[in-house]
């Protein structure tokens, strides 16, 4: 049974990863957003009560 020996399939996994983790990582670390996210005011805004009329 060709499955149960290791020497190739354990050479292809190690190679893909090996592949993977050096090629990937840097194409996801050089992303850039389009717009930067801006920092929030440390005051709350101020907000109003509503006034309800009765009918």
């Amino acid at each position: 049974m060709p499955q149960l020996d290791p020497a190739p399939w354990l050479a292809i996994f190690v190679f893909s990863w090996s592949i993977l983790l050096t090629i990937v990582p840097p194409k996801v670390l050089a992303h850039t957003f389009p717009t930067e996210p801006t920092a929030q005011s440390a005051e709350a805004p101020k907000t109003e009560p509503w006034n309800w009329s009765c009918p």
